[in-house]
């Protein structure tokens, strides 16, 4: 979820109202905790970027003129706007992005108007030891990126791609290596914004996906497994941002029989640091219905850096606070939009 637009200074358009409070009763409670005892952890993402250069000319800051002297003007109507008919830039909302954490966003890119979101360079390393096994894994990557267009005022588009992948996978018990590395799975998602994508303290949007096994080298399950993403932005007092998940994913069974739920929460809070640095904390939680699946827990730490209105820089951790979980995931990525 984007934590720069929730932390700018209050919105001066009229949105949603407030009726989208009642989904925060009604987020799920964390399904019982699965079996904890660790088992290794498939780590399939880790990046290693050397360098990335992009030129490109800043859009024009979105100005409104109040009708009268204290008065917000009313939002504009785009609802004629398209992926043929885009969005004038002037009436453009402010960008929002579904990283650096892992709570999606529940703004969606302006129609006819394209956003790229990647990680320039992401390490993963997890460590299960138990008696008879010593287990390290590390994973790099190398640009996973989620390229977005605008479909409708309030519904886009979304590939998510992992071109370049390398996982090292090190037993000290059997002193044996393994190494993996290809492309990876390739996953489409749509995302309908329900209310306040122009305006209001609250946002909600549903977002089902799909993911296809394009996979190599044993990076993947070779299953096309799909779910819906609910997530929920609230402006809180002084300037603070929450953001809210759940999820509900549908995948492949560990033993290739079948299919089995499995359910994702996260919370997210942001504020600005100073000037256009923000940051955030976030909770995740994940939890599958497969048979002595263990529980997943992450607390993640990040920065973000608007440098232009179409340009952010961010960097992050996740820490891993379950034994499934894992351990260290240091990333540093960019967003853009034109």
């Amino acid at each position: 979820m984007n934590l720069e637009r929730a932390v700018e200074p209050m919105r001066r358009r009229k949105g949603a109202e407030t009726r989208g409070f009642w989904l925060l009763g009604a987020i799920t409670r964390w399904v019982s905790y699965a079996d904890m005892n660790h088992r290794p952890m498939a780590n399939r993402i880790c990046a290693l970027a050397t360098g990335f250069a992009l030129s490109f000319s800043a859009f024009a800051d979105d100005s409104s003129v109040a009708a009268n002297p204290g008065t917000a003007p009313p939002p504009p109507n785009k609802g004629d706007y398209n992926l043929f008919n885009p969005t004038p830039r002037a009436q453009m909302r402010e960008m929002s992005t579904d990283r650096p954490d892992k709570t999606e966003s529940p703004y969606t890119v302006d129609a006819g108007h394209f956003q790229i979101e990647m990680d320039l360079v992401s390490y993963t390393r997890d460590r299960h030891s138990a008696p008879g096994a010593d287990i390290t894994t590390e994973s790099l990557t190398l640009a996973p990126v989620n390229l977005k267009v605008g479909l409708l005022n309030q519904m886009d588009l979304q590939l998510m791609l992992a071109p370049c992948n390398w996982v090292r996978t090190e037993d000290r018990a059997t002193r044996t290596v393994t190494r993996q590395s290809g492309f990876g799975d390739v996953t489409t998602r749509l995302k309908i914004n329900w209310w306040g994508d122009d305006g209001g303290a609250t946002a909600l949007a549903f977002m089902p996906f799909v993911k296809f096994p394009t996979s190599q080298d044993g990076l993947g399950n070779r299953a096309v497994e799909g779910g819906l993403i609910i997530p929920l932005a609230v402006e809180l007092p002084l300037g603070w941002s929450m953001g809210l998940m759940t999820e509900f994913d549908f995948m492949q069974s560990a033993d290739g029989a079948g299919y089995h739920p499995e359910f994702v929460n996260s919370i997210t809070f942001g504020h600005e640091i100073v000037g256009r640095l923000s940051g955030y904390i976030e909770f995740f939680s994940q939890v599958s219905a497969d048979h002595d699946a263990p529980w997943i827990g992450t607390v993640d730490l990040g920065l973000t850096y608007r440098l232009t209105d179409n340009l952010q820089l961010d960097a992050g951790v996740s820490l891993g606070v379950t034994r499934s979980a894992d351990d260290l995931n240091p990333f540093l990525g960019l967003s853009l939009r034109f």
